[in-house]
């Protein structure tokens, strides 16, 4: 076998690889539920950091409880630093760097989804 054509079969092999390995999901991936909501003075905590998007991108709370969702920002500059929720109507510009809470009153069973201000970034949170 020539050089050339040993060559390609190695790299269809890498590529072929990696494509099959890259469709397994660890249980660390920014699609599974993560622990980050407490509850402090009867208050629900949802706390996201926000940096090249929002993290973690789902959140499961509990419905009817008094709810604020906290996004923590730190140096951030890319376009998650703007945030919208389109079912409340809210858009905000956030800090660079700092903490900015945000009311969502006693929500009821539902999902609730956010975005960046482009739409590129997004996040859920499922009230339980």
């Amino acid at each position: 076998m020539k050089p050339a054509s040993v060559a390609i079969v190695i790299a269809g092999v890498f590529i072929g690889g990696a494509i099959l390995f890259s469709g397994i999901k660890s249980t660390n991936t920014p699609d599974t539920p993560a622990n980050n909501v407490s509850i402090v003075d009867g208050t629900q905590i949802i706390e996201v950091s926000v940096s090249a998007g929002y993290h973690p991108r789902k959140s499961v709370a509990k419905a009817g409880i008094p709810t604020v969702l906290r996004f923590v920002t730190n140096s951030t500059y890319d376009c998650s630093a703007s945030v919208r929720i389109p079912s409340m109507g809210y858009s905000a510009f956030l800090p660079a760097t700092g903490k900015t809470d945000v009311s969502l009153g006693t929500p009821q069973v539902g999902t609730l989804r956010g975005m960046c201000g482009m739409g590129m970034y997004t996040f859920e949170i499922s009230f339980d």
